[in-house]
């Protein structure tokens, strides 16, 4: 072999050994993919499928193309499936690559076995004094490869159907002990696995890795066939697509192709991977997963979930192409701008038949693109749920109910994905039956279109907090979507009734004091804000939201959470002008024991619920009936919003 086929990568040298993969370099480009290159093999025709852990002709293809030039990281294509070679991976490669070209110069045998045995050759260089110690050493193939015992082990890879977006990594990690194994109704299988000092593994095997390359190439063929007719005569359709490709299959084969796989489930894997979301739908199918976590940089961190409170690794990656295209589902759904002029992002999907909401963000706020993506319990949360759940003593909920009924102006604080929104939306069941309620949101989270269903009159305004807020309160670089400001201030002049702001965290704060000093609704005024107690919650609206000490006196109380969605605190604000103070009436614990201060007399907020004719013992008393009574709902697994009416509102 000559010294210039070995360098550019030949054809016909590749040929040789038997690899007839065809090497292109390619810049993948969308949100977050700047000056990237992969190296991608076609592995069509070639015996070796262009697996680089088996196939050392292969394997010598991509170590001479990468001789070549650089590559962030290289992806192989062989009968509908793609190989995705993880960093560690492409390090060697592309340490071989340079060992390959430079040991050439100086032993054309070693720098042959340098393309298809970079292991065999980097042990047999070190192994000797002279150039090739030394290039293996410039080179770094000498450090990457020490102690690396097989290909497996040195070439990971995350594989899947060409037409996934994520890629699956089946290896077993070395000490793993199976915790369990189940089927979710996707028909995907997961096994956990428990490690030493290391977070549990979820490995997911979703349905379409156990194809057969048959399945798997007709599955391509039908997505390009999905695509082509998209815009034609309406809709495309999934299974109609699957079909043709089946019967063409048959017609090439004599009728040896016949699928073994049915149709309909073809159809239900082609539509998950184009239309829906892809392998999400797989981790969410699982009922006891709430949260999904895609870190930067995505080709380094494997997705994470939160499973029944516990965290685990999974063997699921996104690789930066894939992440991008979900950023870009994302945005075309939520109608709003996500780049590097505006980097954040809050959005709401569904997967599976399942709210979520997802918060996204890219570079410069992250080193590329990154998601979270939260599950939002179809099942209303009331505060039967709650107390049942633990995050509310019985008295402090009944306190709550009878404070929201009777048009308390109440915020909601704790750190972030501490059950802020979810309490929120429960307190807005206590709202009674007939009263109005206004729902300023940028994220749809509340449960308005339940409460709507419910027969409550409800009205959300969706507000724009991605942009900057002219004069008039639209907002000008998000396309003229309105401002939080401006939303509460329509709020207020849509009628009477509740107002309710999904987070307090910019200018729209002012607005919202403003109509709770005032009293202009009549009704409750309730919003989530970050911030750790009452004292938190007024140092974070005085100082960094621009509402003056005085206006906070126009809260009535603060209820804060804490990271294991237990009820921290609940406390009174009392005084007026600059003399403003917190009262604690029940404290952290977990039996969120009363500090005495209401059993004593000396509620403040208790004494501003009494309706005209009422004593302090009068509201009290309600207050005890009310958690007797939402006690018993819990106790009885009665936790439905119209398990709440019966008796609620009584006196």
């Amino acid at each position: 072999m000559s010294l210039f086929g070995r360098l550019s990568g030949n054809r016909d040298d590749c040929d040789s050994q038997g690899c007839r993969c065809e090497a292109t370099f390619r810049e993948p480009s969308g949100t977050g993919l700047r000056g990237r290159s992969e190296l991608h093999l076609d592995a069509t025709e070639c015996t070796g499928d262009g697996d680089l852990q088996r196939s050392p002709a292969c394997r010598a293809r991509v170590v001479r193309a990468l001789a070549r030039r650089d590559a962030d990281v290289v992806v192989t294509h062989a009968r509908g499936r793609t190989r995705r070679y993880r960093p560690g991976a492409n390090a060697l490669l592309l340490a071989a690559g340079r060992f390959h070209e430079r040991v050439s110069h100086h032993d054309d045998r070693l720098a042959g076995l340098a393309a298809t045995d970079p292991l065999d050759a980097v042990r047999e260089a070190t192994g000797r004094a002279g150039p090739a110690s030394r290039i293996a050493a410039e080179s770094g193939l000498a450090e990457i490869a020490a102690g690396i015992n097989g290909y497996e082990e040195a070439l990971p890879s995350a594989n899947g159907l060409s037409i996934a977006r994520a890629r699956i990594a089946d290896r077993v990690p070395t000490g793993a002990t199976l915790r369990d194994r189940f089927e979710l109704e996707t028909g995907a299988v997961v096994r956990t696995y428990d490690r030493p000092d290391t977070p549990p593994l979820y490995r997911l095997t979703p349905p379409s890795l156990r194809l057969d390359p048959a399945h798997a190439e007709t599955l391509v063929a039908a997505r390009d066939r999905f695509r082509q007719s998209a815009g034609k005569n309406g809709s495309p359709s999934a299974d109609g697509a699957v079909a043709a490709e089946i019967d063409a299959a048959e017609h090439r084969t004599d009728g040896d192709g016949v699928s073994t796989v049915p149709a309909e489930r073809l159809a239900a894997i082609l539509r998950k991977h184009t239309r829906g979301n892809g392998v999400f739908e797989d981790l969410f199918a699982d009922p006891d997963v709430t949260d999904a976590f895609v870190s930067a940089p995505v080709e380094e961190n494997p997705v994470r979930l939160l499973r029944d409170g516990q965290r685990f690794l999974t063997n699921v990656w996104f690789p930066p192409t894939a992440a991008a295209t979900f950023a870009s589902r994302l945005r075309r759904e939520s109608g709003r701008g996500f780049s590097r002029a505006d980097p954040t992002l809050d959005a709401s999907t569904e997967i599976g038949g399942d709210p979520v909401r997802v918060a996204a963000t890219t570079a410069p706020v992250t080193d590329g693109l990154a998601f979270a993506l939260r599950r939002r319990d179809r099942t209303p949360w009331t505060l039967p749920r709650l107390i049942h759940a633990g995050t509310l003593p019985p008295r402090a909920a009944g306190l709550l109910s009878v404070a929201v009924q009777r048009g308390a102006a109440l915020l909601v604080a704790g750190g972030r994905g501490c059950g802020k929104t979810t309490l929120l939306g429960a307190l807005l069941w206590e709202l009674s039956p007939g009263v109005r309620t206004l729902v300023v949101e940028d994220t749809p989270e509340l449960p308005v279109d339940r409460l709507q269903s419910a027969g409550r009159d409800v009205q959300r305004l969706h507000a724009d907090q991605g942009g900057t807020a002219n004069e008039r309160g639209t907002s000008r670089e998000s396309g003229g979507g309105v401002s939080p400001t401006e939303a509460v201030r329509t709020a207020l002049r849509l009628g009477d009734g509740a107002l309710v702001v999904g987070e307090v965290r910019g200018t729209e704060a002012a607005a919202l004091y403003e109509a709770m000093r005032v009293g202009a609704q009549r009704e409750a005024v309730l919003g989530t804000i970050h911030g750790d107690g009452a004292d938190g919650v007024r140092e974070r609206v005085v100082a960094d939201l621009g509402v003056p000490a005085s206006a906070f006196a126009a809260t009535d109380a603060v209820v804060t959470l804490d990271g294991r969605y237990r009820l921290s605190a609940l406390e009174e604000i009392r005084g007026d002008g600059d003399d403003v103070r917190s009262v604690s009436l029940f404290e952290g614990s977990d039996a969120g024991s009363t500090t005495g201060v209401c059993d004593r007399g000396n509620s403040h907020l208790l004494s501003s619920l009494a309706r005209s004719e009422e004593t302090y013992t009068d509201v009290w008393n309600a207050v005890e009936r009310r958690s007797d009574r939402l006690e018993r709902l819990a106790e009885t697994d009665r936790h439905r919003p119209s398990d709440l009416d019966s008796g609620r509102f009584a006196p």
